[in-house]
């Protein structure tokens, strides 16, 4: 008797579809029908059918809202709905779905469903760099770091943007009254995505980064791996100032070295190969000193090369 109802039931929905005759009459019975695999199938169809349809895009961004906020309280939901949704927004290729889809990559969703979301965001026409960037400038610090690292993997922006993004991301993680877990990460992410793109425009930025960095170490509060990342960030994108910077560390290693023979070699040749890839010829006497020193042999070495590469 059970199995009769349910075919009975198919065949009526089955029947409406082939009377519904806009995406408002399909809106209506996925609203009554209760089968999710019909639901979800009839969800994409809608969104198929309901390109520039105000309503729909509206009344599709609206049930992901719905969906979303229930993922954020702790209630569970059918996900394959959820999939669905989200391939309807593709569907309906509209920029008013940017915030609803980011905000399903932040609610606690499963990473596939997450995932899924991102792929549309980064799909959907629209201005995604204005967006990202409003995130990364108002929202929370979560929220803030997974625009960046949209931002970054994006394959709809180019370098430029990126660029752009992860200075910004790096100038609002600087300016934070207080530190977070969040933007401690993405302060450290948008160095070394500042350094891959060697954006010269983040130089005053990447300064701030290497004196705060550098004090961390020295106080234990950070690893040696960062404070040598923030040096290669200057080398990357850093101008005459940041020369004069690591110059001026050199010459307290070349000092230090001289008088104590202690010294780091990780950093001492990190700051070498920085300087050689500024090219600022401030900091000659710096480098020429290395030579005279009991360093390695391939700490000379990169001295001598960094000297070759300084602009007269």
């Amino acid at each position: 008797m059970y199995k009769k109802v349910i075919v009975i039931v198919l065949l009526v929905f089955l029947s409406s579809m082939a009377f519904c005759d806009s995406p408002d009459d399909m809106w209506n019975l996925f609203l009554k029908y209760p089968d999710s695999a019909e639901r979800a199938e009839l969800l994409i169809k809608i969104g198929a059918l309901g390109k520039a349809d105000r309503n729909i895009i509206d009344n599709i961004n609206n049930y992901l809202v719905e969906l979303n906020s229930l993922v954020s309280s702790g209630e569970s939901v059918d996900y394959s709905m959820v999939s669905a949704c989200i391939t309807a927004i593709m569907e309906l290729n509209d920029s008013s779905s940017y915030p609803v889809l980011f905000a399903a990559m932040c609610a606690g969703y499963p990473e596939v469903i997450a995932s899924e979301a991102y792929g549309a965001l980064d799909f959907i026409d629209g201005d995604l760099f204005r967006f990202l960037s409003g995130v990364i400038t108002n929202n929370p610090p979560m929220e803030k770091f997974t625009a960046f690292k949209a931002s970054i993997n994006s394959i709809r922006l180019n370098v430029s943007e990126r660029g752009q993004l992860a200075e910004l991301a790096l100038e609002q993680a600087l300016a934070a009254n207080e530190e977070s877990a969040d933007l401690t990460a993405m302060r450290y992410a948008a160095v070394l995505a500042l350094t891959s793109f060697r954006w010269t425009r983040a130089n005053a930025l990447a300064i701030d980064h290497y004196y705060r960095i550098r004090e961390d170490n020295l106080h234990g509060r950070v690893s040696k791996s960062r404070y040598i990342e923030a040096i290669a960030c200057l080398g990357a994108v850093g101008n005459t100032d940041a020369a004069l910077a690591l110059g001026l560390q050199l010459g307290l290693i070349n000092a230090r070295a001289e008088r104590t023979g202690a010294f780091d070699a990780e950093i001492t040749l990190a700051v070498i190969q920085a300087l050689g890839s500024i090219g600022a010829n401030a900091v000659f006497d710096h480098l020429l000193h290395v030579n005279s020193i009991s360093y390695p042999r391939y700490i000379r070495t990169a001295a001598r090369e960094a000297i070759d590469r300084l602009k007269w």
